[in-house]
């Protein structure tokens, strides 16, 4: 006489998959409920805050409009807006969390986009704070005798300001999918913005030739007309921030994100 064990199984096929908005909020969590992100994060629009008063208690009564002040904000959140994405998309490695993120969410494609959209809303939400720090600091600046312009110029604002940082933003996402290490991509990332254009700036100098080949290679380079006279990059102009985009910004996001999606997490 024989019997049969049926054994329990387990039918998950037609659960329905997280939706990406769940996937965004946790990634959202995930890069301020630590204390290393939210303090970053803090730091961030503490550094705007202080260089702003810097600013309003030494520069002239004419350099305080609104737009000056916009500039100095965004000058400062263009170097550290990016390591806070860099942190973000670096912590399955640097906190050996990975298997478990991605046990939750096979489709790793998923996972590289909430990231994304997650450091996107990140960055904006520290933006927003930094406008509103600027127009503070403006009125500081009324009230301590200046006659500040409250207007300001729209290119200024989108080139200068929001594009400005959204390039940083999506380098450092680039650069730290394709190094996957979170000192590695900070350096990187300093690297790129800080030492790159000071040399091309030295090679230049030294060679004419170099000068005109440096646009079409150099990312920082080719996007100076974006942010500097008219804010309108003429057609030659716009080639050359196409192709040095795709240098520095295509293919390592190309490279990152097809190696995240090999790698062995354990």
């Amino acid at each position: 006489m024989s019997t049969t064990t049926t054994v329990p199984t387990l039918d998950v096929s037609n659960t329905p998959r997280t939706p990406l908005s769940r996937l965004v909020g946790v990634e959202i969590r995930k890069a301020v409920d630590t204390r290393a992100g939210f303090w970053f994060a803090t730091s961030i629009v503490g550094l705007v805050l202080v260089v702003l008063l810097i600013y309003t208690l030494a520069a002239p009564d004419a350099d305080k409009d609104f737009s000056d002040m916009l500039s100095v904000a965004g000058g400062a959140l263009g170097y550290f807006l990016p390591i806070l994405i860099i942190m973000l998309v670096t912590s399955e490695q640097s906190q050996r969390n990975g298997l478990v993120t991605f046990t939750l969410e096979p489709q790793r494609s998923r996972v590289v986009a909430a990231k994304f959209l997650a450091g996107v809303s990140l960055a904006a939400t520290v933006m927003v704070l930094a406008v509103i720090l600027a127009l503070v600091f403006t009125g500081v600046g009324a009230a301590t005798g200046s006659s500040p312009e409250w207007s300001v110029d729209g290119n200024l604002l989108f080139n200068g300001f929001v594009l400005a940082n959204l390039i940083g933003i999506f380098v450092g996402f680039a650069i730290a999918m394709l190094l996957m290490n979170t000192p590695a991509g900070i350096v990187g990332y300093f690297a790129y913005s800080l030492i790159l254009p000071i040399a091309v700036g030295i090679l230049g100098a030294l060679s004419s030739g170099f000068e005109k080949v440096a646009p079409w290679i150099e990312f920082n380079t080719a996007q100076t007309p974006l942010f500097t006279g008219d804010f309108q990059p003429s057609g030659e102009e716009w080639a050359q921030i196409a192709t040095a985009g795709t240098i520095w910004l295509v293919i390592p996001l190309v490279l990152g994100t097809l190696r995240l999606l090999r790698i062995e997490f354990k």
